[in-house]
Formats: C-alpha cells, structure tokens, sequence
C-alpha cells in the first residue's frame, strides 16, 4: 500500500531527497533495531518523536514488524508522556537521544533512543493509537486499525480533483503526530507517488522558499494558522507551480479567506474531519463554502442539531461511551445541518458553544467570529461560565476599551462577554488549534491587572487586562484537520 513503486522515486524531501529505494533500507534497518528490543508482531510501540525521517522510518518500521504504534506529541512535557505511558502501557518507546535544529523548524535530525518499557502487547488488532487534541479538555484514546486507515487513504483517491496526484509535491505544515499530516500527507503521499516536502522553516519565508525549490505542481496542507501566517507576507513571490492550500481545523474567518485568495491567486480548500474517523467532508475548491461535500464511502447525518457520521466500530479504546459511539454512529459533538437536496454539510460550531443568556440562546462561536474579526485583535477565543467570557491577543496598539467599544456596534448586550482577558499568547493544542478549555485560558492569564472602564458597562462586570506566557510554545508548528 505505502512502500510499492519505483525504486528511484523521490518519495520524501526533508534535508535531502529520499527515494523509495532508500525508504526501504532505512526501515529495514529500523526493523532490526525494534526487534532487537523485542517488538514483534502483536506487540506494541509508543513513538515520541519531532517531525522527522527518523519518526516515518520507525512508523512504518512497526507497522511492517505487525506492530501496535502509538503516536505521543514530542512537545508534551515529562509529566504528561508518563501518564500517557502508564495509559497506553507499550512493549517499546522510541524517544530522542540527541536532536539538532532549533525553534520553528518543521523537522529536525534525530539520533533516537529505542529502550524496552514495563508494558504488555497489544490486546487489540489496532495498528494506530492516538490522543485527541484535547482541544475542550482531556484527551481521549483513539484506535484505528490498518483496514480503516486504507480505507481513508482510499477516500482521499476517490476525492479526485483537488488532492495531490502522483508526482506532484504535497508542502506539509501539519504534524505527521497527527491524522491530516499522517494520512493527508504522508501515508496519502507514499501511495499515490505524490512528493511529500517538509519545510526546513516553518515561517512564511520558509514555506514559500520550499515551494519555489521545485517545480511540480504543489498543494499546501495546513490549517487555518498558517493561512494567517501566509496572509501576512503583503507581496509574495510569484509561484506558478504553487496550486492551491487544503486546510484543516476551523473553518477559516470570511475574511482571511478572501485575503489569501486575493494575495496568492490559488485555490483555498477546506476540510473537515476527526482524529477517530480523519476526513469526513471537503469543499477543495472553495466552491459551496461554508458547506463540504462527504467524503466517498461516509454517510453524515443530523440528529438534534448534531452531526453523525457512519463508522462501524467505536474508535476509543476502553469502555464504549453511547454518548460518543452507539450503533454504527459517532457522535460529532459537533453542531451542523445536512441539505436534504445535495447531501452537503455545513458546520456551525461545537455543539457545547450554545448557550442561554438570560434565556435567550447565545452561539460562542458567533461571538468568538465576530471578536476575531475586529480591527486590532490577533486571535480570540470565547467561552462560558455564568457569563460570556473572551480571552484575546491584541495586536500593537490596540486596547481592550477599545475592543469593547467596537463590539457593541456588532452585538447585541446580551452577546457581548462580560469578562474580557488579554493574553499575549492564547493556549493552542498540539495541532495548532485554539484551546477552550477554561482552565488551560485561565492558566494563560492567572493575574488580573487594573480593570478597565467601559463606558456603559454594568456594575460588578469585569473587563480587565492581564498578560502572561502562553501555556504552551507560540503555534508556528503544524495543524491538523480533526479535533
């Protein structure tokens, strides 16, 4: 499925090219080194590793040993790759012993560590394990077995127009950790002879420089970050091999969309997905936007304002949740509506962002939308607990006085947060998404400073400012498609 083909194929370009000759014997050399540690078929694996060859080469290493791979993010701290181990109770962990390369680089060379770890094999035919993004609190343990990740790549086939074809250059922004760089990009990549290039920089100049190194037709895959990050070079090189960007995550603000569009010239697709199923929905060529069009072989479907999808098997491991997986279905959790006519699927936020004010129903995401777009704010994430909150990046010069006072030409009284926190960095998960998780933004900005007064504000609402480091690294990094 993934390692057929020409042997003198470029397949991989991360410091140098790698052909599919070369692949091969680097992961059989892995596979001698994993089994010498006792990794055999049936037993299990937990990889703990950047962005790297040596991270795609113990992958498919494991996998051709008929082993269980578990992915950990490489920026977890100590504290949390332990309690993920004691979880997830692997034969073999791979970490890094000696890494080189720096801050906003998109892969790095590693010298790794292979050491046996107190666990026991797996009890379960899966070949991949994951951890959610833990993007509105803690991280689930998701499973896929080999069959379901074929079917995906299959999926991503049958999409056609829009999706890398072979011998073309997939330029990768999102972490191969998680499901839209694992699948999307490289397990995609390597069965469909499309290139898959990792730029040295994960900086615009870095990305852009990485597309003018070839001249194939290049697709961008990335999520909404780096639409923003691109969007912010004011006269990009022209780059005619450049086709267009898939973005995964969020659904990208009317505005930035346009700006890229208008900037590059290119196409601007989105996707929709889950770590537990990976692509469920795409519009690739901007064309039913805000909508997406199912995915081949996947059937999505609303029940009270929430959006199924068709999966045979529940993907967590553990005690099955009805609440999550029940009778072929899983739960979404995400609010959305399905056309009766074209079967397409439009997303209108976490099912958890609805809200009563007073009685009256309030849509965070609409609110959060409305903040993001304002003149002066970077980034914004909104939640709730007994009353609206906003937690905000600024940009330079701009003051939450005057945040306030712009909203409330946009929004009704009652949709206006009531608390407003400027942070100079908001929380992100692994994947580059926003973190709602109260606690973690709270974390953001543990001290209050002096209030400030917004005229018209009523008596014990509290509009303040306060600024501390971000709970984890700003996300220059990657993004994936699924929560």
């Amino acid at each position: 499925m993934l390692l057929s083909g020409p042997a003198d194929q470029v397949t991989l370009v991360f410091e140098a090219p790698v052909t599919r000759a070369d692949l091969r014997r680097m992961i059989s050399a892995k596979q001698s080194v994993l089994a010498a540690a006792g990794l055999g078929p049936g037993g299990s694996v937990a990889l703990c590793l950047a962005p790297s060859l040596t991270f795609v080469t113990n992958l498919l290493a494991a996998w051709r040993l008929g082993a269980r791979a578990a992915l950990l993010d490489h920026r977890l701290t100590p504290y949390e790759i332990d309690n993920a181990l004691q979880r997830l109770a692997p034969q073999v962990v791979v970490t890094a012993k000696h890494v080189t390369g720096g801050p906003l680089r998109g892969f790095v060379e590693i010298e790794e560590r292979v050491a046996t770890y107190p666990g026991r094999p797996a009890d379960t035919d899966h070949a991949l394990i994951q951890l959610s993004s833990g993007s509105t609190g803690p991280s689930k343990v998701i499973a896929r077995t080999a069959a379901n990740l074929v079917e995906e790549v299959e999926r991503y086939v049958k999409i056609g127009a829009g999706v890398p074809q072979g011998g073309e250059r997939i330029v990768s922004l999102a972490s191969m950790v998680h499901v839209l760089g694992l699948v999307g990009g490289l397990l995609y990549g390597l069965h469909a002879g499309a290139q898959l290039v990792v730029p040295a920089r994960m900086t615009a100049d870095g990305i852009l420089s990485t597309v003018a190194a070839g001249p194939e037709p290049t697709t961008l895959l990335g999520v909404p970050f780096h639409i923003e990050l691109l969007s912010s070079v004011q006269h990009p090189p022209k780059l005619s091999q450049l086709t267009g960007m898939t973005t995964g995550g969020e659904l990208v603000r009317a505005e930035v969309y346009g700006g890229f569009v208008d900037r590059y010239g290119i196409r601007l697709g989105n996707m929709y997905g889950m770590t537990e199923v990976g692509v469920i929905a795409t519009d690739l060529f901007g064309e039913h936007r805000p909508s997406l069009t199912p995915a081949p072989g996947l059937t999505v479907r609303e029940e009270a304002g929430e959006l199924l999808v068709s999966l045979p098997a529940s993907p967590y491991l553990g005690l099955v949740d009805p609440a999550r997986w029940a009778d072929g279905w899983l739960h979404t959790k995400d609010a959305g509506s399905v056309d009766a006519t074209t079967g397409r699927v439009r997303i209108h936020g976490r099912r958890d962002s609805q809200v009563s004010v007073g009685g009256l129903k309030v849509d965070l995401t609409e609110v959060e939308h409305t903040l993001a777009a304002l003149p002066g704010v970077a980034s914004a994430v909104v939640t709730f607990d007994k009353a609206i909150e906003a937690y905000v990046m600024l940009r330079d010069g701009a003051t939450a006085a005057q945040v306030q006072e712009r909203l409330a030409e946009r929004l009704a009284g009652f949709k206006r947060p009531r608390v407003l926190k400027v942070v100079e960095q908001l929380p992100r998960t692994a994947t580059g998404k926003l973190v709602r998780d109260r606690a973690a933004l709270l974390a953001a900005a543990p001290a209050a400073a002096t209030p400030v007064t917004i005229p018209g504000q009523r008596a014990g609402e509290d509009v303040t400012d306060g600024a501390t480091d971000p709970v984890v690294p700003a996300p220059v990094k990657e993004g994936n498609h699924s929560r």
